[in-house]
This record gives structure tokens, sequence and C-alpha cells, in this order.
């Protein structure tokens, strides 16, 4: 299925310099952020209590949060959970106050409050160690994903390939935690979750181009291999609009629409797809011309066979 078709290649390879060069500074910026200023763990990683509230009318959540500032949790994590009357609330562990009492001192806070009286539905409290587990454990989850895109592309094509799209898709990965650094948007599991989804979401466009790129080696002799790159990227630019469109349209809804639940999680996503697009495409494309691939390596070599002599 096709919106359009460009009749003419577009010389992509002819700029390959330039918007590699716009990468590796955007990636360096990412890594200076990440090593100065940190990603803002959530309480699944650093620990701490998780509430669920209900309410028999939709609260004013800027109430709350100006309650639990009160009681001196100014960085509390207020927002609606299936309904507006269901209230999420994850507090960070505070030295000196213990766990069991945290929930009956939220509550009290809450209840004095002018409005609907708070019901407490559900307690969890996440300790310290669980978050260190969790963020081991989301570290390992992202090499394993790693470790599997490599060795897909090495099998499927070859080990240009796979180099190639591996240090693409781990660019994606590193803006998107600069991004989180930059602006200390909160990290995770949502996220995390994402970003795992923007690896798969970006090698899947990986694989589009470099399909074609073999089927251009095998169909038409006369390209060089810059010309062949160029040829593979410009056809399949219809597909991608589609692709990328129809998937950023469901990402944008869940942005302005799903809540302070999805915000974090819709953002990650559009930060990876913007950003997977143009990797996939003009970094790692690129990165394949220069590591030296060529026709010969697609082609199979006929074996003569021997004759016998009687």
């Amino acid at each position: 299925m096709e919106f359009f078709r460009i009749r003419k290649d577009i010389p992509f390879m002819k700029h390959a310099l330039v918007f590699n060069v716009i990468s590796l500074v955007t990636f360096l910026l990412a890594v200076f952020f990440l090593a100065t200023k940190g990603l803002h763990f959530s309480v699944e990683f650093t620990g701490g209590t998780l509430m669920e509230v209900s309410y028999s009318e939709p609260p004013a959540l800027e109430k709350l949060r100006e309650a639990l500032a009160k009681e001196g949790y100014a960085d509390a994590q207020v927002q609606n959970f299936g309904s507006s009357r269901d209230v999420l609330i994850r507090l960070p562990n505070r030295d000196g106050i213990e766990t069991a009492k945290v929930s009956k001192k939220v509550i009290a806070s809450l209840g004095a409050i002018e409005g609907p009286k708070p019901e407490m539905r559900r307690v969890e409290f996440v300790g310290p160690q669980v978050g260190k587990e969790l963020a081991s454990d989301g570290a390992m989850a992202l090499l394993l994903v790693i470790g599997g895109i490599v060795l897909y592309l090495a099998m499927r094509f070859e080990w240009r390939f796979a180099v190639s799209a591996i240090i693409a898709n781990l660019h994606d990965v590193i803006i998107i935690l600069g991004f989180f650094a930059l602006f200390q948007w909160e990290f995770s599991l949502p996220v995390l979750a994402a970003t795992l989804a923007v690896l798969g979401y970006s090698v899947n466009e990986s694989v589009v181009v470099f399909d074609r790129v073999r089927e251009t080696f095998k169909k038409k002799r006369g390209l060089t291999t810059p010309e062949v790159l160029d040829h593979a990227i410009t056809s399949t630019i219809s597909r991608t609009i589609i692709t990328h469109g129809s998937t950023q349209i469901m990402v944008l809804s869940m942005l302005l629409f799903g809540g302070e639940t999805l915000y974090y999680f819709s953002l990650a996503l559009t930060i990876g797809i913007c950003f997977g697009i143009y990797s996939s495409v003009l970094v790692a494309s690129p990165l394949v011309m220069w590591l030296g691939v060529s026709r010969e390596q697609f082609m199979q070599v006929k074996k003569e066979k021997q004759e016998i002599v009687v």
C-alpha cells in the first residue's frame, strides 16, 4: 500500500556525514545530561508508598497535592487512576517515619479537605531493595533485547547490518534517557517499557530498509552502493509515513487525553518514534555503507560441478 511514489531517488547518502554529525552531537549531549543530572526515578525504583484512594465524587487533585505538601510530601505524585473518582498517590521514603503510619497520616490529611471524603482501597510499600532489583532487572531486560536484535540481524542479513542497526537503535534509547535526564521527568516502569518498545519499533524500520537494500542489490546491477541505499530509502518513504504516522496518532491521543498516568509513557514513545525514523533511515544506512557493504555479499557463489572421469 502506497499513498504516493517518488520516481526519482533522493540522494540521502550525499548528506550522510551531516546526518551522522547531528546524531553524534545529540548523542553526546544526551550522555552529558545523563552523567551530570541523572534520571529522576519513580517510587518503583527508589522505594516508597503507593496508595489507591477512592472518592464518591471527583476530587480536585491540586487541593490533594497542596495538602500533601503541607505534610512534607512536596514531591508526592497524585493522579487519577481508572476513573476521575479514583486517585493514585505515590510517596517517596522519608527518614524517621515508619511506613506503616504513612497511610494513616495521609488519609487524615486528605480527610481534612472540604468536599468528598477519601476511602482507602489499597496500600503498597516498596522497599529500596525491591527498587534496586527492579532497576537491575530492567537493565538486564534491555541488554537481552539488544543481544537478541544483534543476533537476529546478523543471521538474517550480515554482520554489517547488525552492527549498524544496533548502533542506531542504542542512539534512540540514549536520546530518550537524555531527554528524561535534562527535564528531570519521572522515569518509571511504564517509561522503561516504552524504551524497550522503541528498540523493537526502530529495528522494524531498519529491517524494512535493509530488506529493500538486499533486494535492490540483487535486481539492479548498475547501481553503486550509495545509489542502492538512496533507492531503498526513497522507495520505502510512503510506507514509513503510513506506519509511523498512524502509530503517532495513537500515541498522541494518549499524550493529550490519557492523563498523567500515560503522559510520560506516551512522551517516551513520541521521542522514540521521531528519532527512530531518523536513526533507522539516516544513521543506520550510512553506517552500513561505511562498513563496506557490497553486492558480492548477497550473491550466491555458483559451485562448479566436478566431472566424473571413468
